[in-house]
């Protein structure tokens, strides 16, 4: 899977606003549809406490975040799956990424036009996973004639596995003819790695986002409930954002000013922090520290990933060559105060090439090469 995500919607949803505040990448932003032709791709700094509070601890010369990336796409219409509104190239695109956060309106504005003339999240929510749908429709019907003829000529193992993929791609067309997203489907562990070849597009996980005004992210409104109601309906996560009130934040300089601009409308944190952190765990991202007097950073890794493969990630040597780790967990630090005071307590464990390394771990490799 991509590791990436890429914002989904209508046109003239708030799209390309919030993604000028996710990545402070001024994508072009305009009150007509379309505005968004090519996809603007930003790299975004995952907002953590935990790599805050090792600064504070370490003090060190330099402080590097996790990132994420996101991917603004153009707006989706009716028809996008037969080529309207240039929808084959922007379908193409969504393809590319791994998960979809789509953007929904959920705010009255006479002044901005609304590509249907009315405000329905519902209603956009359906045109969109209609086209997704009858664009996955298309790649199984394609599909399941191919390995169809192929399975005939077939034999052995590549035939056992052309008929697990048919019997998978049966399951899911059934779905998709009824209005139902590709990832509603039971399969067998073998079905889903043959599914997997297609690159669905109802397959990918969603976030639904809630693009409201000021009074919505403090009292909410009836849009927000019926798109967190749906987002509950279909197991999915739901994120509320103020595009117009993120894009102002975004151009504040410093931390500091950001949090007292917060303070002063009453909140803890931007619906955009809420949004990379749904992105980045929906993803299956995690996240490990190193930390000393010249850096601290965190580095990103995949869920059950073991401790070699977390030293890849800082150099492949490290990987190649690992013989172990010291390890200890952030909550730790965070208690005491430094390492010195971890190592007098015990907390400070080696642990060998089989380690499945968790979220939060801090890390010091020892390798060979």
């Amino acid at each position: 899977m991509a590791l990436n995500c890429g914002i989904v919607g209508l046109p003239n949803v708030g799209k390309s606003t919030i993604f000028s505040a996710l990545s402070s990448a001024k994508a072009e932003a305009a009150n007509y549809p379309f505005c968004t032709i090519e996809p603007n791709k930003g790299i975004v700094s995952v907002p953590d406490p935990r790599l805050d509070r090792l600064v504070e601890i370490f003090k060190p010369e330099r402080r590097v975040p996790a990132v994420v990336e996101f991917v603004d796409i153009a707006g989706l219409v009716a028809g996008a799956s037969k080529g309207e509104g240039l929808g084959n190239q922007f379908l193409a695109h969504i393809r590319e990424t791994g998960i979809i956060a789509h953007v929904v309106r959920c705010f009255d504005n006479p002044d901005i036009i609304h590509v249907a003339n009315k405000v329905d999240p519902i209603n956009d929510i359906e045109v969109i996973e209609t086209e997704l749908a009858l664009a996955d429709l298309d790649t199984v019907d394609k599909r399941l004639d191919k390995v169809q003829r192929s399975v005939r000529v077939l034999g052995g193992e590549q035939k056992r596995l052309a008929e697990i993929e048919l019997s998978a791609l049966a399951k899911v067309k059934e779905a998709l003819e009824h209005g139902k997203p590709a990832r509603s489907v039971p399969l067998t562990e073998d079905e889903e790695i043959e599914v997997r070849k297609c690159f669905l597009l109802t397959k990918k996980p969603q976030i639904l986002v809630c693009n409201t005004d000021e009074d919505g992210i403090h009292n909410g409104n009836k849009y927000i409930d019926a798109v967190q109601k749906r987002a509950q309906q279909e197991g999915m996560e739901a994120v509320i954002i103020c595009g117009k009130f993120e894009a102002e934040l975004a151009e504040l300089e410093t931390q500091e000013e950001k949090l007292a601009f917060l303070a002063e409308l009453g909140l803890k944190e931007s619906g955009l922090s809420a949004l990379i952190h749904s992105a980045y765990r929906l993803l299956g991202l995690r996240t490990f520290f190193t930390a000393g007097s010249d850096e601290c950073r965190a580095w990103t890794i995949r869920a059950g990933d073991k401790a070699p493969q977390a030293a890849g990630v800082i150099h492949t040597d490290f990987e190649k060559g690992f013989i172990k780790a010291e390890v200890y967990s952030f909550s730790d630090i965070d208690a005491v105060g430094s390492e010195a005071a971890l190592r007098s307590a015990g907390k400070i464990r080696t642990e060998g090439r089989e380690y499945v390394v968790q979220d939060g771990d801090v890390m010091f490799f020892k390798f060979n090469v």
